[in-house]
């Protein structure tokens, strides 16, 4: 990861290899590319954030191969409305969404995934390859071949890499008309000068007329967003507490998960929900030989997932050099689906 911009790249790194025969098996059609997110960039990041007078952890921790399967569950609640809503829309606009963005060409997803939204759109555009990218090596292996089991005609070329940075992918040069993906309204889990940051470096890797496909959650109820973020079966504070775990592991640190509980509220002056742990006693916390102080009721705030109004959005891509062509909605404007095409 030390690229100033996000960039395409030759292909290298490949541990398994890549057949245009739509014939050949599974593991013949995936090519993974390992960019290998640095262990010290994540210390950096833990270190530095632990340290300020809010602690806050970065969301992308939450992805190890048990946060990404507690996410998954999360997406079944019946309290967390944005996965089915937005698989609603994939599927109620598919035709419509594949003829404006075009079929057999190149797609990326940014967070990989084999749930049905991803399905929904690879039945949609059968695209040529495509290329899912996450920072979790085993989640977007395991992704990667169960989606070559269920589509026989897909090419499949994965990249591990940190999307949060300037990050790169293994494009081929003469790719044209790329198209990227970008579901789940992650892009509220960005604070808006980030937001901006993404989007740009998304399209220095899309090059010119290059398209994103994105999900945005829209401003709503407080009380439907923070049941969203509440659920009664405690999946979600399951969640926010394995990104502790994954530290403990990671960066060799002691975290009590018993001495910790998981805390999420709308905030309605910045229009986001936040995710926070609070500490349930005094102690201290050692990670990577740094030692950390916390008070009883002291927080670290893990996540925001912002919301936002179609307009906001649309001035938000707008900045970042893309041009609003459509956007779908549910019926009952919770969650919305947006093509950009880049000016």
């Amino acid at each position: 990861m030390t690229t100033a911009a996000a960039t395409r790249r030759t292909p290298k790194d490949t541990r398994e290899s890549e057949h245009r025969d739509s014939g050949a098996s599974p593991s013949e059609r995936i090519r993974f590319h390992d960019y290998h997110p640095t262990p010290s960039d994540v210390r950096a990041e833990v270190l530095t954030g632990l340290s300020q007078t809010q602690k806050r952890l970065p969301p992308k921790l939450f992805y190890d191969r048990r946060g990404s399967q507690l996410f998954d569950a999360i997406t079944e609640l019946p309290e967390y409305y944005p996965t089915r809503t937005e698989i609603e829309i994939l599927r109620a606009h598919g035709t419509e969404i594949a003829d404006l963005l075009g079929r057999h060409r190149v797609l990326i997803e940014l967070g990989s995934g084999s749930s049905l939204k991803i399905q929904t759109l690879l039945a949609a555009l059968q695209p040529e390859v495509y290329v899912p990218v996450d920072i979790s090596r085993d989640h977007l292996l395991d992704s990667a071949r169960t989606l070559a089991g269920r589509f026989p005609w897909l090419r499949i070329r994965a990249a591990c890499a940190d999307y949060s940075v300037p990050f790169e992918l293994p494009l081929d040069p003469d790719w044209s008309h790329l198209t990227a993906f970008f579901p789940g309204s992650s892009i509220g889990n960005f604070d808006p000068d980030e937001a901006l940051r993404f989007l740009l470096r998304v399209g220095k890797v899309l090059g010119s007329g290059g398209r994103l496909l994105i999900g945005v959650d829209l401003r709503k109820d407080p009380e439907t967003l923070n049941a969203a973020y509440n659920d009664a079966q405690g999946v979600t504070a399951d969640f926010n507490l394995n990104l502790l775990a994954h530290i403990n592991r990671e960066l060799d640190a002691d975290f009590d998960l018993d001495a910790f509980s998981h805390r999420a509220f709308f905030d309605a002056e910045h229009s986001r929900i936040e995710m926070h742990l609070v500490s349930r006693r005094d102690q201290e916390v050692h990670v990577a030989g740094s030692t950390f102080h916390f008070r009883q009721d002291e927080t670290i705030h893990t996540e925001s997932s912002y919301k936002y109004g179609l307009d906001d959005f649309h001035a938000l891509a707008r900045d970042a050099g893309f041009q609003p062509e459509r956007v779908w909605t549910d019926p009952h404007q919770l969650f919305s689906v947006h093509a950009l095409r880049l000016t």
